[in-house]
């Protein structure tokens, strides 16, 4: 399932509201992910506009600027059935999440994402 879009932005504030306003996105949540970096997440449905500002002396995790983002039911099994070998990951955020990078064959960022059931 096609979950979110990626954008690295210079500046949080200016982006939501370009895609609040110009776009006119609903912003859903907004927080901040450690070393200054901060995320923003817009629209509704099922598939999301993700913002991320990340702190001066921080990087992408794996590449730059722009993402795909895909949920999948097991991270390790698609790794085992796709014979996927460079990736960035796994990831676990917070207890309901994890994911990994991988590049597809023009070098865009896919992010492949497990949510965790407790």
């Amino acid at each position: 399932m096609f979950n979110w879009v990626t954008l690295h932005v210079k500046d949080l504030d200016a982006s939501i509201m370009f895609y609040q306003k110009i776009i006119g996105l609903k912003l859903n949540r907004r927080f901040e992910a450690g070393a200054g970096v901060e995320i923003a997440f817009l629209g509704t449905g099922e598939t999301q506009v993700e913002l991320i500002k990340l702190g001066e002396n921080t990087s992408p995790i794996f590449g730059k600027d722009i993402s795909l983002g895909f949920e999948v039911s097991s991270i390790e099994e698609f790794i085992k059935i796709n014979e996927v070998k460079n990736y960035k990951g796994p990831i676990q955020p917070n207890s309901q999440i994890k994911f990994i990078y991988i590049q597809d064959p023009d070098g865009l960022n896919i992010q492949l994402i497990e949510s965790i059931k407790k």
